[in-house]
């Protein structure tokens, strides 16, 4: 498979089974960030996960022993917020979801209620209500503009799988009659936000993450590089089956964190 003719001059990086696995660093993780500060090399935490602040992420991240600061974090919250901003400033929004779902669409300058919105914006909630999803399905049949942060339909935890903010957007969707705007990975408006952040064009850019239907989709969507690390989801037994699953391959294989290091390392030419 080719590889982008572009140099690697930064980087997007997935989260949760890339840099760890729940509250337990991925071996390496901490040495990667590490060497990426010291050459210098720009890159992005970018995360699917709406309910938590860049400041929260970066705390978790620093609790791991992984180095990390709350502007080098982008989550769908932030993509969903600027998003609408974008739209149409000053919006009026109903909001589905957390803390730091609702602290993004305040720091976007819009205007959150629940009476006539414009725009329903719905992430993981767990605390949600029948009467949250009347609302939101009455507003989207009046007229309002429907967004999901991120299409992610279970979420690993202890003691199992939860649903995810795709689960309630597949029944606000079908209560609602209108399909959502996705703004989360694979979708590229998350990834095209990081890069707005980055500051850097998709074609210098490279994606890495441990799952094929998100994050490398993702890469591709946006015309990033994409590098899949086998961390997480993927291994190298169920490789071909999420590859044809998703419909879309890695440009680059690394079986660890610290052979990805070599390679951005050779990449870069240090």
């Amino acid at each position: 498979m080719n590889e982008p003719n572009a140099k690697m001059k930064g980087l997007l990086l997935d989260l949760d089974g890339t840099l760890y696995h729940g509250s337990q660093r991925i071996e390496g993780a901490d040495r990667l960030i590490r060497q990426l500060r010291e050459w210098k090399l720009p890159y992005r935490f970018v995360t699917n996960n709406s309910t938590v602040s860049p400041e929260t992420v970066a705390s978790r991240l620093q609790g791991m022993g992984i180095d990390a600061e709350p502007g080098e974090v982008c989550t769908s919250a932030q993509a969903s917020a600027e998003y609408i901003a974008r739209m149409k400033p000053g919006a009026s929004v109903l909001v589905i979801g957390e803390s730091g779902l609702i602290e993004a669409v305040e720091g976007a300058g819009l205007q959150l209620t629940e009476d006539q919105p414009e725009f329903v914006l719905q992430g993981l909630d767990r605390r949600l209500s029948y009467d949250q999803i009347t609302r939101a399905a009455r507003a989207i049949h009046a007229g309002a503009e429907f967004v999901l942060t991120n299409p992610d339909l279970l979420l690993p935890g202890e003691g199992g799988l939860f649903p995810g903010a795709g689960s309630i957007g597949a029944m606000l969707t079908a209560a609602g009659g209108k399909e959502p705007t996705l703004i989360g990975k694979p979708s590229q408006i998350l990834m095209d936000y990081s890069l707005r952040q980055i500051g850097l064009p998709a074609e210098a850019t490279w994606v890495i993450g441990d799952n094929l239907a998100t994050d490398i989709a993702a890469g591709h969507a946006s015309g990033c590089g994409t590098i899949l690390v086998l961390t997480g989801l993927t291994t190298k037994e169920n490789l071909e089956y999420y590859a044809e699953r998703a419909g879309c391959r890695p440009h680059v294989v690394c079986d660890d964190l610290h052979k990805l290091i070599s390679y951005i390392s050779d990449a870069i030419g240090i």
